[in-house]
């Protein structure tokens, strides 16, 4: 953990520091110390903060909460939803184009890759940072979520006007406490092939997110761009 500690972008540090120290995430950072020991921990240790090092404190305009990085090989890389470039898109990243496609009349991106919205401002977060290669929600209650509760927190109380993207009913319970007075928060259903048909489609996230962030003065999110 100390190697993923390390890596994180400077801007975070006045936010995030003070809870290294924390009994909870001292017991996660052993946690996961030890079932490096017997699995295969993804993503890399230098790519847990990927979404903060990609989008600095200061420059986030956007939050789209995921739950867990993907547990297959070669598809964490630190960014909710995102996998490397060269990975098959995975299904709800695949509905996730469907609907940027019909919201904004462009072409799905052809790339997983979601590092130029991150660049732009967009903190692709997941609620758990690390998983078990083949074990979906193998980290999850183990520290993470207090953790990523925090940066709630931090965002809610130190930014105004971040639109929070929270689709499914998890992330929709995580992000209960934003205020709603200085931001703007969207809710759809998941868009995973077992619930995008009960409201995802047509939820035109994109579109509505871009008309808020330039009411507000801040520019827009290119979503056609994907990979850096």
């Amino acid at each position: 953990m100390k190697q993923a500690i390390r890596s994180l972008h400077k801007s975070w540090a006045p936010y995030l520091s003070d809870q290294w120290s924390q009994e909870y995430f001292v017991q996660l950072s052993q946690f996961i110390s030890q079932q490096g020991k017997t699995e295969d921990v993804f993503p890399a240790p230098t790519h847990y903060f990927t979404a903060f090092n990609h989008t600095p404190f200061h420059k986030v305009k956007v939050v789209i909460l995921g739950q867990d990085p993907y547990h297959g090989k070669g598809q964490a890389h630190g960014l909710s939803f995102s996998v490397p470039e060269g990975v098959k898109v995975p299904p709800s990243l695949k509905n996730i184009y469907k609907e940027l496609s019909s919201d904004l009349k462009i072409p799905a991106p052809e790339s997983g890759d979601l590092t130029n919205w991150a660049q732009q401002g967009v903190l692709l977060l997941n609620a758990t940072l690390t998983v078990n290669s083949g074990q979906a929600g193998s980290h999850q209650k183990r520290g993470w979520e207090q953790f990523t509760d925090h940066v709630f927190e931090v965002l809610n109380l130190h930014h105004k006007n971040l639109v929070f993207i929270l689709w499914g009913s998890y992330a929709q319970k995580k992000g209960k406490n934003i205020d709603k007075k200085k931001h703007l928060v969207l809710e759809a259903p998941h868009p995973s092939p077992l619930s995008v048909y009960r409201g995802f489609w047509g939820c035109k996230h994109f579109s509505k997110t871009n008309k808020y962030l330039q009411k507000m003065g801040a520019t827009p999110i290119n979503w056609a761009k994907t990979k850096a």
